[in-house]
């Protein structure tokens, strides 16, 4: 299979542009999915993208290829918005809230005085 060097440097670099490509495809094949784009649209790129390979993923490359930061960007800040949000529902309150709402439970008499400071000094400590 591989007689020479050259032919060893030429699988080597065939094998480079068949992965960049294959990573290529399937970031438009994300991207695609994840747009806007009616599904006649998303079609006609897709038989596009498969009749004409790589002009196609060059075209849409370069016609939504600002978007697809865009859009990337976009999904990333929701995928962090939303583990934030899950952190904090899952670490609890603070200890300033947990005091505020003993002090609340003291003050409408749920409580007493020393229930109060056991609450405080649990979440304190």
């Amino acid at each position: 299979m591989l007689e020479t060097l050259w032919d060893l440097i030429w699988f080597m670099v065939v094998v480079f542009f068949m992965i960049t490509y294959f990573m290529a495809l399937f970031a438009v094949f994300g991207d695609l999915f994840r747009s806007d784009k009616s599904g006649v649209a998303k079609a006609g790129w897709l038989i596009f993208i498969f009749i004409l390979p790589l002009l196609g993923l060059l075209v849409y490359l370069i016609a939504n290829g600002g978007k697809m930061q865009e859009r990337a960007v976009s999904a990333a800040e929701a995928d962090k918005a939303a583990m934030d949000a899950y952190i904090r529902e899952a670490a609890g309150a603070s200890p300033a809230d947990q005091i505020a709402r003993a002090k609340g439970l003291l003050d409408s008499g749920a409580i007493t005085q020393d229930e109060f400071a056991a609450l405080k000094a649990k979440a304190l400590g």
